[in-house]
């Protein structure tokens, strides 16, 4: 009960940030190149289809009781992180790939160390799903296509902001990590 809770409030948390943050007409340059679909068709092919074999395989990752439960609170971490990043970029988010007319390069809060924060917090949400459904082979239905969906996303958003802000954009990508310190 308190995953399918947890879940429903995520996509539901998701579906809203969806309809309220799309560009507008003000916006300069609007580049997504369908990245916003490709991430909403995956997470809506992945997600069932993960919860279906979760339900019907035994391919369990451990037999301790809290495992799952540590899922959820990755999902609620995750979900923390990601509005925590929406909030610092505030009026310059937006769910499809555009750039407004005022728009500057954050580097204050987590942007200071990360390009693509709001993204690592989704991806610990699916990460944490996966370990919540605690099978093995759901967790890499679900995590690996989504996590390639958002790799693409990532892609595209970059190329719009070096060529929009050129230099400073390419300063910026020299003393900050894509999505994991240390990593990537």
């Amino acid at each position: 009960m308190l995953y399918t809770t947890i879940v429903a409030f995520w996509l539901a948390s998701e579906i809203f940030l969806n309809r309220i943050f799309r560009s507008g007409p003000q916006e300069k340059q609007k580049a997504d190149r369908k990245s916003l679909l490709w991430i909403w068709v995956t997470i809506m092919a992945t997600l069932p289809l993960g919860s279906f074999v979760a339900e019907h395989t035994a391919a369990p990752f451990t037999s301790y009781a809290y495992f799952s439960k540590f899922g959820i609170a990755m999902i609620i971490m995750g979900m923390l992180f990601r509005f925590y990043s929406i909030y610092t970029l505030g009026h310059y988010f937006t769910v499809d790939v555009s750039i407004r007319d005022d728009h500057r390069i954050v580097q204050h809060g987590v942007y200071k160390y990360l390009r693509h924060p709001s993204y690592l917090g989704s991806l610990v949400s699916f990460v944490g799903n996966g370990i919540a459904m605690n099978n093995y082979i759901a967790f890499l239905i679900t995590v690996l296509p989504v996590t390639a969906a958002f790799l693409y996303r990532m892609y595209i958003e970059e190329k719009v902001l070096i060529n929009n802000f050129g230099e400073e954009y390419l300063q910026y990508k020299k003393h900050t990590w894509r999505l994991i310190p240390y990593v990537f």
